[in-house]
């Protein structure tokens, strides 16, 4: 019997291993999309587009918004919609201004007494969905219209300016890299949001309800308990939201965060269609937040006008909800396909096994 030494190799022997981006390319395909939006721009508007000014005010805009997005999805990785992360900012928005101005508190007094009333308002919302185990939509839909009243009250249905500048100072004054610091607070808690996916149980467990609730529960997971705690997190991110809101503006009105939930949902979804594909994540949240504005920004500066804001928002939100769906059933399909596969893979080996027997044999 002879042997070659340019036998070729058998197709269990594993090839080179290949990048990321070219064994999984659909997870930066956002990341590429962005980069041709960016050049797209640069091009069209160059006087306006690519300078220092606008890219600190791209990046300092949006720190609202993205950390609202990523309160947002804590929830959403258990399955939960927050439709009251709007209404919180405005509620911390207002008794920050209200405190401070009306009141006569110190500003940072009045911040923390908003980010404990958005606490406050997750507590309630996770204890109605927990307790009664109702729909979290209708739930927080409805909390979040009682919060717009209350803050309605607080504000005297005004405008309440001439908050404390010391607030603005931290977040907009003495710029790092000419980039406003709320930026950098909404990086931070970026890092913190992934840690708690990613490195915590409790991160994996919310992940785990969101893909099989049912499931989670008969493997002891205490589904309840961790919806309610992703609930108050979510709130008390948005009245975290709010006081940087406050910071930015010195002033809040019952309506400061009307224009946020739709743009937070859009961002939140979006994400999830990049770098960790149907799921919510912080990164892919970041990405998308200022995929969204660069597009935006780019517009208007070629002269489109406001309302090109919501159509870009709301075509962003229905696109990413239609891939995020298309991911998850496709995700799931391929993971019955591979269940399937191991089930049958035992007796395919069984049957090479003996082969080799049975050739001996008849030798």
């Amino acid at each position: 019997m002879t042997t070659s030494d340019n036998t070729p190799p058998t197709a269990t022997t594993p090839g080179p291993k290949r990048p990321h981006f070219l064994r999984e390319p659909e997870r930066f395909a956002l990341i590429g999309v962005w980069i041709i939006l960016i050049i797209f721009f640069v091009v069209k508007v160059p006087d306006t587009f690519p300078t220092t000014a606008n890219l600190s005010n791209m990046l300092g805009s949006q720190a609202v918004l993205l950390i609202l997005a990523l309160g947002l999805i804590i929830p959403l990785r258990a399955g939960d919609y927050d439709l009251s992360v709007a209404s919180v900012l405005t509620l911390s928005a207002v008794i920050v201004a209200a405190l401070n101005v009306t009141h006569g508190w110190p500003v940072w007094q009045a911040s923390v007494m908003a980010v404990l009333a958005g606490a406050l308002v997750g507590a309630l919302n996770g204890f109605i969905v927990a307790k009664f185990d109702i729909n979290p939509f209708i739930v927080t839909l409805g909390i979040g219209t009682v919060v717009v009243g209350l803050s309605s009250i607080i504000a005297d249905s005004r405008t309440v300016s001439g908050v404390d500048p010391a607030l603005s100072d931290v977040m907009l004054s003495k710029p790092f890299l000419n980039i406003p610091v709320d930026f950098y607070y909404a990086v931070i808690l970026c890092g913190i949001v992934w840690y708690l996916f990613q490195r915590t149980a409790f991160g994996q467990r919310l992940l785990f309800i969101g893909q099989n609730r049912d499931v989670a529960r008969l493997n002891g997971v205490a589904v309840a308990k961790l919806r309610w705690v992703g609930l108050i997190c979510s709130s008390t991110i948005a009245a975290f939201a709010g006081v940087v809101y406050v910071g930015t503006t010195r002033s809040a009105d019952p309506g400061s965060g009307a224009g946020f939930l739709l743009p937070a949902f859009a961002a939140a979804f979006l994400g999830s269609t990049t770098l960790q594909i149907g799921r919510f994540n912080p990164w892919g949240t970041l990405i998308a937040v200022y995929f969204l504005v660069t597009g935006i920004t780019g517009l208007q500066l070629m002269g489109a006008q406001q309302y090109v804001q919501n159509l870009f928002y709301g075509g962003a939100l229905v696109i990413a909800v239609v891939l995020s769906q298309t991911v998850r059933t496709r995700s799931a399909r391929k993971r019955l396909a591979n269940r399937d596969q191991a089930a049958v893979s035992p007796t395919n080996d069984l049957a090479n096994s003996e082969e080799p027997a049975e050739r001996s044999s008849e030798s």
